[in-house]
């Protein structure tokens, strides 16, 4: 056999492992990662694999590929509206988060490592950044749904926190070799770090959708790799310019998915596939990479570092960080207890040793053992935590179906599968109660093994899957008829929807979650026709008008008014 032949069928052997593994860790409610990393650890040099891998620079190379498609899938499934309410928390935490989680670890390495102070900054700061492979896996894995400002603020903080990250340990590594160019050099680091790499991201973001929404691809299955080539784009623009690309493909990845309006559904299942693929290919790499025995050497220690780490750093540094931002304590503790290490340490741990700092392989062993330590603990008990933390509830179960209509280019909808919850809006309501707008319809219910044909008599169940095909901007307010936790979404002024004259107020209502009101019962046909003035009903932040087809009422938002307006409590 070719050494090509031997190289294709050892990866293709070791990946099919690290998928069946996948089944097992979701048994164990372990995370993934940890299985992975056992698999590259019996495969290598010291297991029964014994497959003989230390090439350092090459598997810095293979992680921060793998890595990329990772944080460009994070990014894919960041909303921007996400992203606004999760920003500020999050940027606090990627900066002075990690600087203050790197600091307090490095203090605490120095003293139980015995090393200088310096190295265990370095350390420090290998292990002081959230890690995003680690966060975006074990959260889609948990069975957990967490409130929507949390898990923006974990999602975006993971995914925002390498460049300070690698600022620390390029930084700090350059002072032990002698090669800092001083204060201004470092400042100019952290500078191309994040500047080049949100410039860079932003541009190919932006100029990626465009394409993507006007190129006319002969196959569908083209849009996916073109938007791969985009994030592939920005990684390489951000990195030839001295930026973060690690940055630049998770800022990538949030404006492809607020703008690419084609192939959307393809194009993140697509995508999912690379992430899983990057994940496992990582993970068991850097198992590869490991020497069990000399990771044993450094065990006490270690043990040492992971507990001020993830017991004493990090939560005084998540405290520190939010609070401006109003976050209840039991949501700082669960914050806190989500700072899970992964890939991006090891990877970080090999830039010391290919530049040649002395004693860097004690860093790398003892990092390697607290990432293990995290994953474990951290990982594995993330829904426990959350349970006694009284935070989230159990996620919805993945639809058995999915809708994928490619041909959406230049119309303005999209359809969505729901799945109903016990406590959604929806739940036990038939479809004809809910009032949905012109231009919304459900198409499609999925009840167990049962298909059915919706009518205006069918009642929705819990657990029942339905598909709804709507114009795009209508998707925030029926998210909130299937999600209890939604809130009313921000209307945009003018916002003109057309209801059925029999369409109640107490229906109106429950579709935009506004208070219940006195006359919940009286239809927008009568209050249209009740008005006695000649001028448009004003009920609360909406003005009712008649619509050019008869039996139909135009529901419009006032410019300028709050959602939240209480309706009258009597009809003009």
């Amino acid at each position: 056999m070719t050494s090509l032949s031997v190289l294709l069928l050892v990866s293709g052997v070791l990946l099919l492992i690290g998928i069946l593994s996948s089944k097992v860790a979701a048994r164990m409610g372990l995370p993934g990662l940890v299985l992975f990393l056992g698999v590259g650890m019996l495969a290598g040099s010291e297991g029964v694999g014994g497959i003989a891998f230390e090439d350092y620079d090459l598997a810095n190379r293979i992680g921060s590929l793998a890595l990329a498609l990772i944080l460009f899938d994070g990014g894919l499934r960041t909303s921007v509206a996400s992203l606004r309410e999760a920003w500020r928390p999050a940027t606090a935490l990627a900066t002075v988060g990690v600087v203050l989680t790197s600091a307090l670890t490095g203090v605490a390495a120095s003293w139980l490592l015995g090393m200088p102070l310096l190295y265990g900054l370095l350390l420090g700061g290998i292990v002081g950044s959230t890690d995003a492979a680690a966060v975006f896996s074990v959260l889609r894995t948990s069975g957990l749904a967490l409130p929507d400002r949390l898990a923006s603020t974990l999602e975006v903080e993971s995914g925002s926190n390498d460049p300070m990250a690698v600022f620390l340990t390029l930084g700090l590594t350059s002072l032990l070799v002698g090669d800092a160019g001083g204060a201004a050099g470092l400042a100019a680091l952290l500078g191309l770090q994040l500047g080049v790499g949100a410039l860079a991201g932003t541009v190919a973001g932006v100029a990626g959708a465009w394409a993507a929404n006007r190129v006319r691809l002969d196959h569908a299955g083209l849009y996916p790799v073109l938007v791969l080539a985009v994030g592939m784009v920005s990684f390489g623009l951000a990195t030839a310019l001295g930026g973060s690309g690690f940055l630049a493909v998770y800022v990538t990845g949030i404006l492809l998915a607020d703008r690419v309006v084609v192939f959307r559904r393809g194009i993140l299942l697509f995508h999912d596939a690379m992430a899983w693929l990057g994940q496992i290919l990582l993970f068991v790499m850097l198992g590869l990479l490991s020497f069990p025995s000399r990771i044993a050497d450094v065990v006490l220690p270690g043990l040492g570092v992971a507990v001020v780490l993830i017991l004493v750093a990090r939560p005084l540094a998540v405290w520190l960080s939010t609070l401006p931002f109003g976050f209840s304590l039991r949501e700082v503790a669960f914050l806190s207890w989500v700072g899970l290490k992964g890939a991006v340490p090891i990877t970080l741990a090999t830039f010391p040793l290919t530049a040649g700092v002395p004693g860097s392989e004690t860093l790398f062993n003892v990092v390697f053992f607290v990432v293990i330590v995290s994953a474990v603990t951290q990982g594995w008990s993330l829904p426990v935590v959350a349970r006694a933390l009284g935070i989230g509830r159990p996620a919805d179960p993945a639809p058995p179906l999915s809708v994928e209509i490619s041909a959406l280019r230049d119309v303005d909808g999209e359809i969505v599968d729901y799945t109903v919850a016990p406590s959604a809006r929806v739940a036990g309501q038939e479809l004809r109660a809910l009032a949905l707008p012109d231009g919304t319809a459900a198409t499609l219910v999925v009840r167990g093994d049962a298909l059915i044909v919706p009518r205006g008599s069918t009642a929705l169940r819990p657990g029942d899957h339905v598909f709804v095909a709507m114009h795009r901007p209508l998707k925030p307010l029926v998210d909130r008829l299937f999600d209890p936790m939604a809130g009313t979404p921000d209307l945009p002024d003018g916002l003109a929807l057309t209801f059925h004259a029999a369409t109640t107020l107490g229906q109106l209502h429950r579709f935009f979650g506004l208070p219940a009101p006195t006359w919940s019962g009286v239809t927008l046909g009568e209050a249209l026709a009740g008005d006695a003035h000649g001028t448009p009903p004003r009920l609360g932040p909406f003005v009712l008008s008649a619509a050019d087809e008869p039996d139909y009422v135009v529901v419009t938002h006032v410019p300028g008014a709050d959602p939240a307006d209480a309706m009258p409590d009597a009809i003009p």
